[in-house]
């Protein structure tokens, strides 16, 4: 099964300024979500991203946070973004196929993950994009969702699989400014 733009919608988990530092590679891990925010972006896929109790853990980091729709933005307080009222309704939470990135690994992103498959959605977990504290934690999460249904794939994966061909004005523009 491959990733299609106009089935797809990319969801970022709780990329929260205070809890990023707490994450292993945390900065790495903002840097691998706005590429694919961005990439989205210019393949008109909606973008949806959670913040986990913001008024404890803080807001999306900023830099991040000024590349997302405000519309698209959602508080939570269960650790899945599927539990409780909201996520299906935003705009592209109708769409079959969720692109998930963000953290923690076996904790809000999991969960969501086994949401979305119960939900009858094709999931994809962007490996370098999602991340724990602890390496571990994200190798079971990982592992747990590969095993229920979910398909881990790279960055690069979901870029060429949205893009689909080569030749157009599209893989031009995304191989210029996100590939080389």
């Amino acid at each position: 099964m491959l990733m299609r733009a106009k089935d797809s919608t990319l969801l970022v988990i709780d990329l929260q300024a205070r809890l990023l530092p707490a994450i292993d590679a945390g900065a790495a891990l903002v840097e691998q979500a706005a590429w694919l925010v961005g990439v989205a972006q210019r393949l008109d896929v909606p973008v949806i991203a959670t913040e986990q109790y913001p008024r404890g853990l803080g807001a999306t980091d900023p830099g991040l946070r000024e590349l997302l729709p405000a519309h698209g933005l959602r508080e939570k307080i269960h650790f899945s973004a599927t539990a409780g009222a909201g996520l299906f309704d935003l705009p592209g939470g109708e769409r079959r196929q969720f692109v998930v990135c963000g953290a923690e690994t076996h904790v809000c992103v999991l969960q969501t993950v086994l949401g979305l498959l119960a939900a009858g959605r094709e999931v994809f977990v962007v490996d370098e994009a999602v991340g724990s504290r602890r390496p571990r934690d994200k190798a079971l999460g990982l592992a747990r969702m590969e095993r229920a249904g979910a398909l881990i794939v790279s960055r690069e994966m979901v870029a060429f699989e949205w893009l689909e061909q080569a030749g157009t004005e599209q893989f031009r523009e995304i191989s210029r400014t996100f590939i080389r």
